[in-house]
């Protein structure tokens, strides 16, 4: 088995965030990789995945990182696979690495999902995959349709609790 998707974030102390996407690739059964790499610390590594990963049979990457957060668009500069940014709350409430990911120049386009929103990188990466695997695509049809399921449950609970002065 090969991996499909890989998982980089800039230290280890990411993964509590980043664990949450390799979650979501293990429920869909698609096969990964988890690294850490830093864009300031270990370039010369981060250019050899990058510049490696489509012919080790990477389709996406996702790149979870914090504070300057230049991991994804340094792994975006190097490569033609969709690239996936998780900017990690790490200081500044996250804004800083949210605005290091969403603010690439033209032609190196980063993905990005919402602070600390790993489930949410990996939920795209099934998508993107998706996109030529019936299989797979019918698998997040299931998905999309249990996570309606939940929100209609969850309201027919809550349409049961009793307020005096409630009006629906």
């Amino acid at each position: 088995m090969k991996p499909l998707v890989s998982i980089i974030m800039g230290s280890t102390s990411d993964f509590p965030v980043m664990k949450g996407a390799a979650e979501i690739l293990n429920t869909f059964e698609i096969p990964f990789e988890i690294n850490a790499l830093s864009a300031h610390r270990t370039p010369g590594e981060v250019e050899a995945f990058s510049k490696s990963a489509y012919d080790n049979g990477i389709r996406v990457i996702i790149a979870g990182a914090g504070m300057a957060a230049h991991l994804a668009g340094v792994i975006a500069s190097m490569t033609t696979l969709p690239v996936i940014g998780v900017p990690i709350k790490a200081s500044l409430d996250g804004l800083d690495a949210l605005l290091a990911m969403v603010q690439m120049p033209p032609g190196i386009p980063v993905a990005t999902v919402a602070i600390d929103g790993s489930r949410n990188a990996g939920i795209l990466a099934v998508q993107i995959l998706a996109a030529g695997d019936p299989g797979l695509q019918q698998k997040l049809v299931s998905f999309k349709t249990e996570l309606k399921e939940k929100i209609v449950k969850a309201n027919q609970e809550l349409s049961t609790a009793k307020y005096k002065y409630r009006v629906k």
